[in-house]
């Protein structure tokens, strides 16, 4: 079918300026060649012949002639395009968080998040303190109020197919540090993605979660330990088959934490290799994605350098923000590489979620010192008493945003009375334990219970309770090798996103 550009122009122009080309007019004109005819003149359309009673050229060359069905089907698909294009045109230019360079033809986006936790600490046996302790001082865990996350990032697009992120985190005061930081290329054969700079490595389920959605406060023992901070400085590739079942990443990062110094400085590169495999094993398209389940496999081979530099060290806080961590392995004596293994599950069927993981870590040892093995996992169910449902991103293998079915907000009526929306109401309990003594390594074996409920306000606000009871033993802290502690935590989260 060819259809006049020009013509569809004035048509166009025709019906905003008042001209009245309904199709539905077209649709009776349909079945009726002089009557669509006539039609067609009133948006200002090129000639129409008539051939035979069912077939019309709309074209300049006369000798092609087209079913008037087959026209009207064809210039009905035409316009849903025109349509679909025009909306979005319209939403990118009503979108105000987007700045458009004047220098090129790149975008900004803005984007930022704020965590206001409380955090109560209550050791209840043992010695905690000693567990707490900083350069070999107890420390008894003292209560804490402030900012756990304070960021604010842009990101955007380059001409043709770049993008970029930058990131920022306040929280630490007068001592700021970068988060997603990188340059990248979109689109790519084979590649898809590709991302240089620093940028979370690709194993833990719950650290790939962004913490605007993860179900707990702070992640479980073995998710941290093993990837403390989870951004490193790489280049990774992302990934996903155009069904959505699979998605994958990979790629090679330094192991050293940059956040805060900017540049890693030394002889030994300290090379890790990691990627992730997933696979939407089951989604619900009837349902929107009540019901979907999950399934990954996650690993790393790391080399380490046998000096101060060493990053073969192990270590977490008790699943709550205390100062200092309860689990250290320290910087693990004639440590050579080391491998890792991750597993991880999500089964979602409506309010209902289950989610598992498991990691091992091989450490590799020189100099006769021994191999050692740590390892652990955690398992949570989460339920919905309103009825909503932890969303899924098929392209990244992650939970996605929360959508309440109503929104909390709270108002008073002419009649006197009130009326309220009470937002989205979640609760959830979770079991965690990891352990990191082996051999002579003693970093301390953690054990934990932790019960949350959570209170939606909308899609971008929320507050959180969580309450931990835990034990971590097996500890050596200053040349004592059996240091163990019991304890009750309680924790508060407000929290908001742009």
């Amino acid at each position: 079918m060819r259809v006049d550009v020009a013509w569809v122009r004035s048509t166009l122009c025709g019906i905003v300026a008042g001209t009245t080309l309904s199709l539905t007019a077209l649709h009776v004109a349909a079945n009726d060649a002089p009557a669509l005819t006539q039609a067609l003149a009133m948006g200002a359309a090129p000639s129409v012949a008539t051939v035979n009673h069912n077939a019309i050229s709309w074209s300049d060359n006369p000798a092609t002639e087209v079913a008037i069905e087959d026209q009207f089907l064809g210039m009905q698909q035409r316009l849903a395009e025109l349509e679909a294009g025009l909306e979005e045109v319209a939403e990118e230019a009503g979108d105000k968080s987007i700045v458009h360079s004047g220098s090129s033809k790149s975008t900004m986006k803005v984007s930022g998040r704020v965590h206001v936790d409380a955090w109560g600490f209550d050791p209840t046996g043992g010695d905690v303190a000693a567990l707490n302790s900083r350069n070999g001082s107890p420390v008894d865990p003292q209560n804490r109020l402030g900012f756990r996350r304070l960021r604010f990032g842009v990101k955007g697009t380059i001409r043709d197919n770049m993008n970029y992120k930058i990131e920022m985190e306040f929280a630490g005061g007068n001592r700021s540090e970068f988060r997603d930081a990188y340059l990248g290329w979109t689109d790519l054969p084979v590649l898809q993605t590709l991302l240089l700079g620093n940028q979370k490595r690709p194993y833990g389920l719950d650290h790939l979660n962004s913490s605007r959605y993860n179900v707990f406060l702070e992640r479980p023992f073995v998710i941290e330990a093993n990837n403390q901070d989870a951004r490193r400085l790489g280049l990774a590739s992302y990934g996903y088959s155009e069904d959505l079942r699979w998605n994958w990443r990979y790629g090679v990062w330094n192991q050293q934490n940059v956040q805060s110094l900017g540049n890693y400085v030394g002889d030994h590169l300290q090379l890790e290799a990691a990627g992730r495999l997933a696979s939407t094993l089951w989604y619900d398209e009837v349902s929107g994605g009540r019901g979907y389940m999950h399934f990954a496999v996650s690993g790393s081979h790391a080399d380490t350098a046998q000096n101060p530099t060493n990053e073969s060290r192990f270590r977490t806080r008790p699943e709550a923000r205390s100062a200092n961590r309860w689990i250290d392995t320290g910087k693990i004596k004639d440590s050579d590489y080391f491998n890792l293994l991750g597993l991880e599950t999500v089964v979602n069927v409506g309010p209902v979620q289950f989610v598992g993981e498991y990691q091992s870590v091989w450490v590799n040892r020189d100099l006769g010192s021994e191999d050692v093995n740590f390892n652990g996992g955690y398992f949570y169910v989460s339920y919905f008493l309103t009825g909503e449902h932890m969303p899924w991103d098929r392209k990244s293998g992650t939970l996605g945003r929360i959508i309440p079915f109503q929104n909390f907000w709270m108002v008073n009526r002419c009649d006197g009375c009130r009326e309220a929306g009470w937002g989205a109401w979640q609760i959830a309990a979770r079991y965690s334990n990891a352990d990191y003594s082996d051999g002579d390594v003693l970093g301390g074996a953690g054990e934990s219970f932790t019960f949350g409920l959570n209170w939606y306000w909308n899609p971008n606000a929320r507050m959180q309770f969580n309450y931990i009871n835990g034990k971590i033993s097996d500890r050596e802290v200053d040349a004592s090798d059996n240091v163990f502690g019991d304890y009750d935590i309680y924790g508060v989260r407000w929290m908001v996103d742009f």
